[in-house]
């Protein structure tokens, strides 16, 4: 496969979360609703009720989506695309909430001031985010993957 389709199948997918998290904001706003107030909320650990499932494109997903695939895709590739996006918006709302539980658990642990922390509690904060960040690497990966690969 090349690493360059699979880049960007991998921009594209960041792109569809970062359309989907658009589209939250403007439903927030919209409802006549204080984002920050929405996103901080019980349950909502800063991302809203749940994923956006925004599959429209915006300007730079659709040049993403021009140079994989050239060639317009039928309906049946079309609806698996879309369903590679929708898996990966959620998937990615769900690391998300992860990472921030994280951080919300360390900190309820060892305090909201990381000036006050010191090498090993800095280290293991360091070391708990970047396991979270290798577990969305590694799924973003697959999905961009599963994206540009039919058959997996």
């Amino acid at each position: 496969m090349n690493e360059e389709r699979l880049q960007a199948a991998a921009a594209f997918l960041r792109e569809a979360v970062f359309r989907s998290r658009a589209r939250q904001a403007a439903g927030i706003a919209l409802k006549g609703g204080d984002l920050e107030a929405e996103a901080s909320g019980p349950g909502n650990c800063g991302l809203g009720e749940k994923a956006a499932l925004e599959l429209d494109l915006s300007g730079e997903g659709q040049r993403l989506f021009a140079a994989l695939w050239p060639e317009s895709p039928g309906p049946e590739e079309l609806g698996r695309i879309h369903g590679v996006m929708k898996d990966w918006i959620a998937l990615q709302d769900a690391l998300d909430r992860t990472r921030n539980h994280t951080l919300r658990d360390f900190r309820e642990a060892n305090g909201f001031d990381r000036r006050a922390y010191s090498a090993d509690q800095s280290r293991a904060l360091a070391d708990a985010l970047a396991g979270v960040n290798r577990q969305v690497d590694t799924r973003l990966d697959e999905h961009a993957r599963r994206l540009v690969t039919p058959d997996s």
